[in-house]
C-alpha cells in the first residue's frame, strides 16, 4: 500500500468518527435522561404526548418542551416493583447491565477471532500448496542484496582466471560509466555464465556484485513460473521495475534454462503457454531497458542447448562466459581458498592433492576439502593430513568402505588376482596413468575392490596408442582371471562396458580405423556442457558400412585383450606374488609392492 492510499484511508476514518461524534452529540443536545419514577410522575399528570418501548428502554416525546428539550429516554423498571417502590416516595430508575460499547465488543470480538483464524490457516494451507500470498502473487521474489550482504569478492574465487577477467570489465562500467562512454562503447546487456553444475557460477555473480557494491538481485529461473496464468510474466515486470529504482545494480538469474527453453511449435494444444508468454515478456525487457542506466543482466544455466535462440541473440544475451572445470593449477588455487578455514599439516602439498582430483569441479574440491576434515576429526587427529585427504578422494570416487561385507575365500582371490590385473599391465605401459593404490575392500557402489590411478597431468588429446592401452588396462582384470583360473566372471562388467565405448569411439567419431578410414559415422552431443555426452540413435551409414565397424570394433578389443594376456603371462610371478600380497593386506600402494611402479620406458615420437 502507497503512501497515497494510506492517507485517503485515513481521512476517510477520520471524517467518519468526527460524523459520529457529531451526531452523537446532536441527540444529547435534545434529549432529556430522566428517572424512571419522573416519567411515572410526567405521565400521571399528562406531560408526555409519545411512547415507545423496548425491552430495556422507554423513549418518547413531551407535549410542551421541559428545559428546552422535547425527547425524553429512561431506563425501564418491573412495573410490580415499581408500584412497590412508588408507595415510599422514593425516587428510582433503571439501569442496564450492557452499554453500547460492551455491545459493539460482543460480537466484534468474536467476529475478529474467527477471521484472524480463517486468514491464519488459509495462509498456511496456502504456503503448502505453494500458493503463497495471492495478494502479491505478481510480485518478483528476488532477493535482495547488498556489497555487505554477499560476502563474496574475487579473492574468494578461484581456478577461473578468465572467467574473472572478463567480468572485472562488468565491475568497472558500474563503478565508472562514463569511462566506458567516452569512445561510444557500452557494456553488454546480458552476460549468460555457462558451465557444467558446480564450477562456481552463481560464485562469480555473486563476487561481481560485492566488488561493485551495488544492489544485486537474485532469482531462479523456475521461481518465474506458478499455477496461474500470467504470473511469471508480472514477476518479470515487477522484478526489471525494481532494478530501475534501484539502478546502477546487478539482475542474476540462476538456472535460466528453466525459463529459457525453447519454444515448441505445438504451444497452442496447451501446456506451455504460461511459460512462453514469461519468456515473450523476457525478450521484451531486455529490448527495452538502456544499459547505459547501469543495469547489468547476468544469468546461469548447465544447459545452453536447450535456450532460445531468440535468447542468444546479439542485443539480449551479448556475452557468453564458459566457466568450465579446473585445470591443475586451477585446482590448486580453489583448494587454497577453501583451506584457510582448515588446520593442515605443514607437509601437505596442494599440488599432489590437486593432481589426484582431475576432472573435479570447485564444488567437489569444497567437498573434498570438508570430508578430509571430517576423517581428521573423526581419527582424533590435531591436523588434517595428506593421508586424510587421499582417504576424502577415495571416498568421493569409490565411495564408502564396506567392510561388513564378507566375501567367500575363492571370491576374494578372484578379486584380488582381477585387481593386480590391472595394476600390473599399467605399470607395464607408457601411456597409462601411474597406479596410486590397488584394494580388495568392497565399496558402497558396488564395487569389490578398485584400481585407483593417478594422471600426472591434464590432457587435452589423446592418442591412438594411448586409448589402445587404456583397453588393454580395463581388460587386464579378465585376463588375469583366465590366466589364473581358466575361466572367467562377471566381475569384468564395467570394464568391458568403458572398452567398447573406446572401441566404438576410435572407429566412428575419431576415424582411427584403418578399414572405415577418416570419416565420422557417429556424432555425440552434450546433454551437459563438459559432462556425460549423450548417444545419438541416428544411423547415417548403410548396413554393409554397420558391419565394418562391428568388425573393427571386435578387432580392437580383441588386440587389447591378446596384448593384456601377453603382458600377464610374462609377469606372472609378479601377478602371483601381488596378490597373494593383497590378499593378506586388503591395500597396497606402489611403495609397498615395488613391481606396481612404472616398468615401461618412455615412448619413443613416431618419425
Amino acid at each position: 500500500m502507497d503512501k497515497k492510499q494510506k492517507f485517503s484511508l485515513g481521512y476517510a476514518l477520520f471524517a467518519f468518527a468526527l460524523l459520529f461524534a457529531v451526531q452523537s452529540w446532536m441527540a444529547v443536545r435534545s434529549t432529556a435522561v430522566i428517572e424512571y419514577s419522573q416519567f411515572l410522575s410526567y405521565l400521571e399528570d399528562g406531560r408526555i404526548s409519545s411512547v415507545t418501548v423496548t425491552e430495556t428502554q422507554i423513549i418518547g416525546t413531551f407535549k410542551d418542551p421541559i428545559d428546552g428539550k422535547t425527547d425524553f429516554v429512561t431506563t425501564r423498571v418491573d412495573p410490580g416493583f415499581a408500584d412497590e417502590l412508588a408507595e415510599y416516595d422514593v425516587p428510582f430508575t433503571g439501569a442496564r447491565d450492557e452499554t453500547w460499547l460492551t455491545t459493539i465488543l460482543s460480537w466484534v470480538i468474536p467476529t475478529a477471532l474467527f477471521l484472524g483464524i480463517w486468514l491464519f490457516l488459509f495462509r498456511r494451507i496456502a504456503d503448502r500448496q505453494g500458493m503463497g500470498g495471492l495478494i502479491n502473487i505478481g510480485k518478483s521474489k528476488a532477493k535482495v542484496y547488498v556489497e555487505r550482504d554477499t560476502g563474496v569478492t574475487f579473492d574468494d574465487v578461484a581456478g577461473v582466471d578468465e572467467a574473472k577477467a572478463e567480468l572485472q570489465e562488468v565491475v568497472s562500467f558500474l563503478n565508472d560509466r562514463s569511462r566506458y562512454g567516452r569512445l561510444g562503447a557500452r557494456i553488454p546487456k546480458g552476460i549468460l555464465l555457462v558451465g557444467p553444475p558446480g564450477t562456481g557460477k552463481t560464485l562469480l555473480a555473486r563476487a561481481i556484485a560485492g566488488e561493485a557494491g551495488v544492489p544485486f538481485f537474485s532469482i531462479s529461473g523456475s521461481e518465474f513460473v506458478e499455477m496461474f496464468v500470467g504470473v511469471g510474466a508480472a514477476r518479470v515486470r515487477d522484478l526489471f521495475e525494481q532494478a530501475r529504482q534501484a539502478a546502477p545494480c546487478i539482475i542474476f538469474i540462476d538456472e535460466l534454462d528453466a525459463l529459457g527453453r525453447a519454444r515448441s511449435g505445438f504451444s497452442g494444444l496447451g501446456g506451455n503457454d504460461e511459460k512462453e508468454q514469461t519468456l515473450n515478456q523476457l525478450l521484451s525487457e531486455l529490448d527495452g531497458f538502456d544499459p547505459a542506466v547501469g543495469i547489468v543482466l547476468l544469468a546461469a544455466t548447465n544447459r545452453p542447448e536447450i535456450l532460445d535462440p531468440a535468447l542468444l541473440r546479439s542485443g539480449r544475451f551479448d556475452r557468453q562466459i564458459v566457466v568450465d572445470r579446473p585445470e591443475k593449477k586451477g585446482r590448486e588455487q580453489i583448494l587454497k581458498v577453501h583451506m584457510r578455514k582448515v588446520k593442515a599439516d605443514p607437509d601437505v602439498s596442494l599440488e599432489e592433492i590437486a593432481g589426484l582430483t582431475t576432472g573435479f569441479t570447485g564444488a567437489d574440491l569444497a567437498n573434498l576439502v570438508n570430508e578430509a576434515a571430517i576423517i581428521a576429526t573423526r581419527r582424533g587427529a590435531e591436523r588434517v593430513s595428506t593421508d586424510d585427504f587421499t582417504a576424502a578422494v577415495e571416498r568421493i570416487v569409490a565411495g564408502t568402505e564396506r567392510k561388513t561385507r564378507i566375501m567367500n575365500p575363492d571370491e576374494r582371490a578372484r578379486v584380488a588376482y582381477h585387481e593386480m590385473g590391472h595394476a600390473l599391465a599399467a605399470a607395464s605401459l607408457h601411456g597409462a596413468d601411474p597406479v596410486q593404490k590397488v584394494s580388495i575392500i568392497p565399496r558402497s557402489i558396488g564395487a569389490l575392490g578398485y584400481t585407483m590411478q593417478r594422471p600426472t597431468e591434464d590432457r587435452f588429446l589423446i592418442t591412438r596408442d594411448e586409448l589402445e592401452e587404456r583397453m588393454v588396462v580395463l581388460l587386464a582384470g579378465r585376463a588375469a582371471e583366465e590366466i589364473v583360473f581358466g575361466e572367467i566372471s562377471t566381475g569384468a562388467a564395467d570394464d568391458l562396458a568403458k572398452v567398447t565405448d573406446i572401441a566404438r569411439e576410435c572407429v566412428t567419431r575419431y576415424g582411427m580405423s584403418d578399414t572405415i578410414s577418416h570419416v565420422v559415422l557417429e556424432e555425440k552431443r552434450l546433454r551437459y556442457l563438459g559432462d556425460r555426452e549423450l548417444q545419438t540413435q541416428q544411423r547415417d551409414y548403410s548396413e554393409e558400412t554397420a558391419r565394418e565397424v562391428d568388425l573393427a570394433v571386435r578387432g580392437l578389443v580383441d588386440s587389447a585383450y591378446d596384448r593384456a594376456k601377453a603382458i600377464l603371462t610374462e609377469r606372472k610371478s609378479d601377478l602371483e606374488t601381488g596378490a597373494r600380497l593383497l590378499l593378506e593386506r586388503e591395500t597396497l600402494t606402489p611403495e609397498d609392492f615395488p613391481p606396481l611402479q612404472r616398468q615401461a620406458p618412455a615412448r619413443k615420437d613416431r618419425g
